[in-house]
């Protein structure tokens, strides 16, 4: 049936309306889509651009080079050696441990190192370069590079990596550095991203540790390109990254090397300071240990065997070690009487040998008694009872304020790690700790430095040094960073009376050289280099009535463990004094006989900036002190002069 006319034209209309609608919204459509993408194109390209370089090029991180530590006259304590080493990528090698075993064909490469590797491989993506192997010799680097076709995605590389030339002679104070550990990021709120680096070396334990923030530097970058899984394509462009700072100390080399020398075959410790500055000039702590075993992980069968040695090779003595200090702290209980105008200097103490006191017996070291005994033979003969006598009368309370004032119980803001601080017991300390009252007995015991009181070496050497100068000296470890040098502060007065003073000093004086004084046999004969020091002996353990019965009676017999504690503290020269030394060999036996000789053999290096000159030594004794000097001197080496330059490396 055909449709009517007026109906067609309709359709025809609306069709035509519809056309034109859709017509209109497709050309809106496509002429926003030209804008947006014109906007695209021009307004906004420059941010497009940069993501799309973000998208193909990567950021990797340059480990920066690590600040040297030199001693006071510029010598190189810690350096940076060119280190050859080799990496894996574990995307490009086929078969990890495959190819780690035929890289140990070529170098040297132990089973527990291939393990650590393929620990350190699983840890990180991977593209990322993992150490395999450092610190290897040309030769070696050699042999990997010729093999490389067998070897996928294995590459020498040459880098930096820490290295101590001087071995053990710094072990304890510079310290070490070595790979980042999961501690060491536990520990940081906020890691930087170079310490994620493999292998990256930070501080352990001394300097090294303790500046470590000044030592390592801000890294350097290098843009790579990468494709969309992350590999490595080629390298843009690099920035290397600032070094740490340099680091000098106030050590001396010479110093440190001889007094390490000395002290061979004993436990011991010895701290030396300059008592104008308070420099630090040695600090030691025998025996040591090889730091560069430390720098990439040392063996188990190494690290055990230092763990396991009984003299602590890897325990910093001469600031951790507390001890009792023995006779050294009866200047302290002295000063102590004499400063509250509670003893006079002719006055006179008989010494029987022993004093009872609250029921119980105090020996002296001298069973028979030294008779009647004032200040200065008291020191210079080491009577016990003297003191015993003084202790009673000045009580615990001023003898620990004045061993506080003459620097016992304090921690010193030097950076070596773990120091002690010693122990300056009080009334306060022993109720809190012990919960138990201070005893009369306790105050007797602390007068010759025995009972609950503790030092360390370097707070002895602090004691003497104020002993010597009537000032506060404090110790200082840090003479510049990066050239710029760390001022000394003026040591203020201490403001001990000046006659006490000089009766302790006397006292000194005459340790070392009155005919009955106790280190009478290590004096200095040569009038300049003369000291005054003051021998001690601290008692470990006491000889039980069963090892009397079994015929023990001196400590020599005794087990070395077991045997007493020998220091010594002495000042030089002794009309003005400019070098401060104690000594500690543990479990020694007799200050006099153990630790004096070896005080006198330092103080004599300090002042004369090399070995002991002969003449210093009494006329008997030359020949034997001869023969110890050849020895010395063939185990120390070429001493060190002043660097000539001191650039980052």
């Amino acid at each position: 049936m055909k449709r009517p006319k007026k109906d067609t034209e309709e359709s025809v209309r609306v069709i035509s309306r519809r056309a034109a609608m859709i017509g209109g919204a497709q050309l809106l459509f496509a002429g926003a889509l030209v804008l947006r993408m014109r906007h695209l194109q021009v307004a906004e390209s420059d941010q497009y651009r940069l993501l799309a370089e973000e998208n193909r090029v990567n950021i990797r991180l340059l480990p920066p080079a690590r600040g040297l530590i030199q001693d006071r006259n510029g010598v190189i304590l810690a350096g940076n050696a060119q280190n050859y080493r080799v990496v894996l990528i574990r995307e490009e090698a086929l078969d990890p441990r495959a190819t780690l075993e035929r890289i140990a064909q070529l170098i040297p490469l132990t089973e527990e190192e291939i393990e650590r590797a393929m620990r350190d491989i699983s840890r990180h993506r991977p593209f990322v370069p993992v150490t395999i192997a450092d610190r290897l010799s040309w030769e070696e680097v050699a042999r990997v590079a010729a093999n490389a076709p067998a070897l996928p995605g294995v590459t020498p590389e040459v880098g930096l990596t820490r290295h101590y030339p001087f071995g053990e002679e710094f072990a304890h104070s510079v310290g070490y550095v070595g790979p980042v550990s999961e501690n060491d990021l536990a520990a940081l709120d906020n890691p930087e991203p170079v310490l994620m680096i493999p292998r990256f070396q930070i501080g352990k334990v001394g300097v090294e540790r303790e500046l470590e923030d000044s030592l390592r530097g801000s890294a350097g970058h290098r843009r790579v390109e990468v494709n969309a899984l992350g590999r490595e394509m080629r390298e843009l462009d690099r920035q290397e990254g600032d070094a740490g700072l340099n680091v000098q100390l106030t050590l001396d080399r010479n110093l440190q090397a001889f007094t390490l020398a000395r002290l061979e075959g004993e436990s011991a410790a010895v701290a030396v300071m300059e008592i104008p500055t308070g420099n630090v000039l040695a600090l030691v702590s025998a025996p040591s240990f090889d730091p560069n075993l430390f720098v990439r992980g040392i063996s188990v069968p190494d690290f055990n065997a230092l763990r396991e040695n009984d003299y602590r090779p890897m325990s910093n003595k001469a600031v951790q070690g507390a001890y009792p200090p023995g006779s050294t702290y009866k200047m302290v209980t002295a000063l102590a009487a004499f400063e509250a105008g509670l003893a006079s200097p002719d006055e006179r103490v008989f010494c029987p040998g022993h004093m009872d006191v609250a029921g119980r017996r105090f020996h002296c070291w001298r069973r028979g008694g030294h008779g009647r005994m004032s200040l200065i033979p008291a020191l210079s003969e080491s009577c016990d009872v003297y003191f015993y006598e003084l202790a009673q009368r000045v009580g615990i309370d001023r003898m620990y304020a004045m061993a506080e004032k003459l620097g016992m119980g304090q921690r010193f803001e030097i950076p070596v790690s773990a120091m002690s601080t010693g122990l300056n017991p009080s009334r306060e300390w022993k109720r809190a700790r012990r919960g138990a009252e201070w005893l009369v007995g306790d105050t007797v015991n602390a007068s010759i430095g025995q009972g609950f009181v503790l030092s360390t070496p370097l707070q002895l050497a602090v004691m003497t040094a104020r002993l010597a100068s009537n000032r506060e000296i404090v110790p200082r470890l840090l003479h510049a960073i990066d050239g710029v040098e760390v001022p000394t502060p003026e040591a203020p007065p201490l403001g001990l009376q000046g006659t006490a003073l000089n009766l302790i000093q006397r006292g000194m004086s005459e340790c070392t050289n009155h005919q009955r004084g106790t280190a009478y046999s290590s004096r200095v004969v040569q009038t300049d280099l003369r000291m005054a020091g003051k021998t001690g002996t601290s008692q470990v353990f006491s000889i039980t009535a069963a090892e009397r019965a079994a015929g023990v009676r001196r400590q020599d017999q005794l087990p070395w463990n077991r045997r007493n504690h020998a220091l010594f503290v002495c000042f030089a020269p002794e009309t003005a004094p400019r070098y401060a030394v104690a000594v500690v060999v543990e479990h020694g036996g007799g200050g006099s006989s153990a630790a004096a000789p070896i005080g006198r053999d330092v103080v004599l290096a300090a002042q004369t900036g090399g070995l002991p000159p002969l003449e210093a030594y009494p006329q008997p004794q030359r020949n034997r002190i001869e023969a110890m000097l050849r020895e010395l001197a063939a185990k120390v080496g070429p001493l060190t002069g002043p660097a000539t330059t001191s650039s980052r490396a």
